[in-house]
Formats: structure tokens, sequence, C-alpha cells
């Protein structure tokens, strides 16, 4: 068994476990570093009553705590399932260097997880997509970018 199949298995593991604690669904992530596993997840949905609670952002952000940064520069993702859009989205943002997943997003469609609507609608016109889009405000929120443009203190990312 290869390195990565033994991350695999934790990730693999993670999903079972949360299946079996009535957690959420059957989604379980790893994230490494030099070998060791900086960041554990599983999809805690419904245990907290957080949508945004899939395996890979807990993980994320376990991983993040972990290291003290909000990158994860150098570091593998093994998923036991294909990210879904919001995850991701999450995974580029952390940038990661590789990302491992097991079952695909059709395998996950066909046990009712099915997020190719929401794929659909990303290349859908806003005013067109099933939950209205509305731009609103930006005249005054356009000062606020602005004013991160020339804070001098930032932190980039």
């Amino acid at each position: 068994m290869t390195r990565e199949e033994k991350f695999m298995m934790e990730a693999i593991a993670l999903s079972q476990n949360g299946v079996r604690n009535n957690e959420g669904g059957p989604f379980g992530c790893i994230i490494v570093k030099d070998d060791t596993i900086i960041g554990r997840g599983n999809n805690k949905v419904t245990s907290s009553n957080d949508p945004t609670a899939h395996a890979e952002v807990v993980a994320i952000r376990d991983a993040c705590k972990n290291l003290g940064t909000f990158q994860l520069e150098g570091c593998e993702i093994y998923t036991s399932c294909e990210p879904c859009p919001m995850c991701l989205g999450a995974i580029y943002w952390a940038r990661p260097k590789v990302v491992y997943f097991a079952n695909s997003r059709q395998d996950a469609a066909n046990i009712g997880f099915d997020d190719s609507m929401i794929y659909e609608e990303l290349g859908i016109d806003l005013d067109k997509r099933k939950i209205p889009i509305i731009n609103l405000g930006s005249e005054d929120a356009l000062k606020i970018f602005e004013e991160w443009q020339n804070k001098e203190d930032k932190i980039e990312y």
C-alpha cells in the first residue's frame, strides 16, 4: 500500500465514523504536511446545523488552526469524495499542492448528494438563477474596496 493510499484510508475511516456517530453525510477528509496529518474533518452538517460543515471545510479549518496560517501551501488533501463546488472553492483559496479523492461526484449523486444543479447555476446569468442574486449597494461597497486597496498595512492573500 502506498503512502497516499494509507492517507486515503484515514479519510475514508473519518467518513465512516461520522456516519456511525450520526454527525452528517458519509464524507471524510484529512490534510497532510510533511507526512504528518495536520487537519481532520468529517461532514457535520446535520449535527452542527451548519450547511458549510462539509468534511473538507472542517479539515481546512482544523489544519489552518493547527498551522497558525490561512493557507495550506505544501499540503496534500485526501478526501473520501470529489469536492463539491463550495469545498472546491475553499480548497482553491487554501492553496494546497494536491487533492486526492476516492468517490466521484457521480457516486455521491447516486446516493442523494447531487450537486450538479450548483455546477449548472455557476454558468447561468445572475438574473436567470433559481435563487435570485441581486446587485444592491455597490456604490457604498466600492468605497470599502478602495479603502482596502489603499491600506498600507494589509495582509495580502
